[in-house]
């Protein structure tokens, strides 16, 4: 359930109420609005008095939360959340549009370098790469991992761009925590709840890419785990579903866009790589998802894809990811956004 508080409550009302919230035996998640307070009610309701929450000091209202996830709904928050991000703090979730680029996974420092430097120059926010690299098949490059790390914090020094990196286990968190601005959970983990647990005792936002076969519930239910654990600074990623088309990697559904936004106030950015798995629709994409409301994009760019060690098929280049910013810059410009 949500405790609405009045416009005029103060420090100690909000103080009482989560006092008797805390007697009941539930958790409390306070949310500060620009008008007014939230307090979000976690737990077994079923012994709870509402009455004597409500005839507390200042509280306007106590309503239930009727969607599954309870942090994550707008139920709970009803303005759009912005997260910011990397040393420039730029706001993710806000009226301007975020595009993150880089290799799918880090080959060496050389190309690190020069390739942030590129994607410094088209305009982007953020650096992407895999230091980390979870592959179908174990005989597939499986990234620098810890030296892939200390690239990546490199080309943040030299750049200023935000790095935005996976973690893979619980025996990574920590060292990925310590190099990136933002860690990154796979398609592949987004149901790996010790993980998504452990994301939230860290401070430090959270990219939570949908699963391979999720409903929208089951993604947004994720995002609970992480945000219940004491983390609200997640940002979903839409990288597409597998379905039993032949002509792309994954089945992009923009819909989930529009429909993320009605049911969520967390900020979303796509993933049109992983989404087609093939670089020529990944400019198309990144346009339709823009216009459908996207907060971000997630894009592989690498300096030379027929040669890349990982997913060159959908890699673009950075005269490509140049381009690409340009007309995504004038779709965002007609919604009155901007980049």
């Amino acid at each position: 359930m949500i405790v609405v508080m009045k416009p005029e409550a103060s420090n100690e009302d909000v103080k009482h109420v989560v006092n008797l919230v805390n007697d009941f035996g539930l958790k409390e998640n306070i949310i500060y609005g620009t008008d007014r307070t939230v307090i979000a009610c976690i737990g077994d309701k079923r012994h709870v008095e509402k009455g004597a929450i409500e005839n507390a000091g200042n509280v306007e209202k106590v309503v239930p939360i009727l969607a599954p996830y309870k942090l994550a709904s707008r139920e709970v928050v009803k303005e759009k959340t912005a997260i910011e991000i990397g040393p420039e703090k730029f706001p993710l979730g806000g009226n301007r549009v975020g595009v993150i680029a880089g290799p799918c996974a880090v080959e060496d420092l050389d190309q690190v370098l020069k390739t942030a430097e590129k994607v410094k120059e088209a305009g982007c926010i953020g650096l992407r790469g895999g230091a980390f690299k979870p592959r179908t098949s174990p005989y597939s490059f499986q990234g620098l991992k810890y030296e892939g790390l200390e690239i990546l914090a490199k080309a943040r020094e030299e750049t200023g761009l935000a790095v935005v990196t996976e973690v893979v286990s619980l025996d990574n968190v920590e060292a990925v925590a310590e190099f990136a601005d933002v860690l990154q959970v796979g398609a592949r983990n987004m149901q790996h709840y010790p993980l998504l647990e452990a994301l939230g005792k860290v401070n430090k936002p959270i990219l939570l890419k949908r699963g391979l076969c999720s409903r929208l519930d089951e993604f947004l239910l994720a995002a609970e785990y992480i945000i219940n654990a004491g983390n609200k600074q997640v940002i979903l990623c839409e990288r597409g579903i597998r379905t039993y088309e032949e002509y792309v990697r994954n089945t992009l559904p923009l819909a989930s866009i529009p429909a993320l936004n009605e049911r969520t106030h967390l900020p979303i950015v796509v993933d049109p790589s992983h989404g087609t798995g093939h670089s020529y629709m990944v400019p198309a994409m990144c346009r339709a998802a823009v216009a459908a409301g996207a907060d971000g994009l997630l894009v592989e760019c690498h300096l030379d894809p027929e040669h890349a060690l990982s997913d060159g098929a959908q890699s673009i280049t950075p005269e490509g990811l140049t381009e690409m910013v340009k007309s995504v810059t004038k779709i965002a410009e007609t919604l009155g956004r901007t980049l």
